[in-house]
């Protein structure tokens, strides 16, 4: 047997590398030696601007992800193609190349022109890709029931995986506004975690994509869910994420970076949102639900009483000021924040998203000026409405007055 076919490829795979043409290599069609690995894919990555190659083994039941300089890569590759795979597709920015190894150990290799797909995976920094925050070959996708073994997408999982990465590019967006890129290490709570769609995906994109070191903590109150997740986690073998039962308005105070709370029930996510604010989180997400606080507080007369006579315009209305007070409030306590349309993530019509990053520091004279005028104008509305009390500002009322939110 001649290994003439593998060695041009090996040769290839370099000559990709060192001229940054390098788009993407798979390797696949285990043989016995490879034990439980499926696959192997690599692409280029930089890390504090020096060029990695990313590789992801991915096995049954968990992903193992190793960034190699140049040429550890290439003896990498080498080594899988003589003992582990017999099928390797290396894609560059103008050619792609296909090795076959048949069970007798005839090699083949065939050559062509780049595919038009191709092109957009040209090299890329270990930031997001342009169109796809999650590639579908992720071991937990799998685990979770949103792709089969084979990592192809389950139908009646389409609209959940849309709503997956909708929400990671949100947060990669908020990321972008923070310093947490650059932080020795990220702490990020989500709080109602439930079957762990997000959680898991945070920490996917968090830890494999970016490459940041992250912490991820999903809290639940239901046991089951709880149970369920960790079991998940710990067989994927995923480091940095774990899952605790517990509930938003009575968990201790814990150092926090980025705190999610999607769709916490009324005021519980004035809680969520208050957690956040007390660890000074870096990155607030909320998507509110069920807003019954304020409604039965609306004045009666009042200039708005004709048209708030219909039920689903009192709840529309109820819902517009108890968010527009909470991003108000989100303001006065130092953040940027945006309330914007969001996919909804459990097949609802509560798809609004409260977006709050934290406000980069302009001096104690001009953020107290801010907050002044945020707290001025969320009394304005309150008077108008008629509205007497709302959760989160008397979960900040003790803070305020001892200045420290202003």
């Amino acid at each position: 047997m001649t290994d003439e076919p593998t060695t041009a490829f090996a040769a290839l795979f370099e000559q990709a590398l060192a001229a940054g043409a390098f788009v993407k290599l798979v390797l696949c069609k285990p043989r016995a030696a490879a034990g439980d690995l499926v696959r192997v894919s690599a692409r280029p990555v930089l890390l504090k601007g020096e060029g990695f190659v990313s590789f992801v083994h991915t096995h049954k039941t968990r992903d193992i992800t190793k960034n190699l300089p140049a040429p550890e890569a290439m003896r990498q590759v080498r080594e899988l193609l003589d003992t582990t795979f017999s099928h390797a597709h290396l894609f560059t920015t103008s050619e792609e190349t296909q090795l076959m190894i048949s069970r007798r150990g005839r090699q083949t290799l065939i050559r062509g022109k780049a595919s038009t797909h191709a092109a957009p995976l040209a090299p890329a920094s270990h930031d997001r890709e342009k169109h796809r925050f999650l590639d579908l070959d992720r071991a937990f996708l799998a685990e979770l029931g949103v792709t089969n073994a084979q990592h192809q997408l389950v139908a009646a999982m389409a609209r959940k995986w849309k709503q997956i990465n909708k929400f990671i590019e949100v947060l990669d967006n908020a990321l972008e506004s923070s310093a947490l890129k650059s932080a020795a290490r990220i702490e990020v709570v989500d709080f109602g975690s439930g079957k762990g769609y997000l959680t898991f995906a945070m920490h996917d994109y968090l830890r494999h994509t970016l490459g940041l070191p992250a912490r991820v903590t999903g809290v639940e109150l239901r046991d089951d869910m709880v149970a369920l997740c960790g079991s998940a986690a710990q067989r994927l073998g995923l480091e940095g994420l774990h899952f605790e039962q517990g509930d938003v308005r009575s968990r201790a105070s814990a150092p926090t970076d980025i705190m999610i709370a999607l769709h916490a029930c009324d005021t519980a996510t004035d809680h969520a949102i208050h957690t956040g604010i007390r660890a000074g989180a870096a990155i607030i997400m909320c998507s509110p639900c069920c807003h019954k606080e304020l409604r039965p507080q609306l004045l009666s007369p009042h200039p708005l009483r004709p048209i708030l006579k219909h039920g689903i315009h009192q709840s529309q209305e109820a819902e517009m000021l108890t968010d527009g007070l909470r991003a108000l409030m989100l303001d006065a306590c130092g953040y940027d924040t945006q309330v914007f349309e969001f996919v909804a993530l459990e097949h609802t019509n509560k798809n609004k998203m409260i977006l709050a990053v934290k406000r980069q520091a302009t001096g104690p004279a001009v953020n107290a000026d801010h907050a002044n005028e945020a707290w001025r104008q969320v009394e304005e509305i309150k008077s108008y409405y008629g509205v007497r009390e709302h959760c989160l500002e008397t979960l900040l009322k003790e803070r305020r007055q001892s200045n420290l939110l202003t």
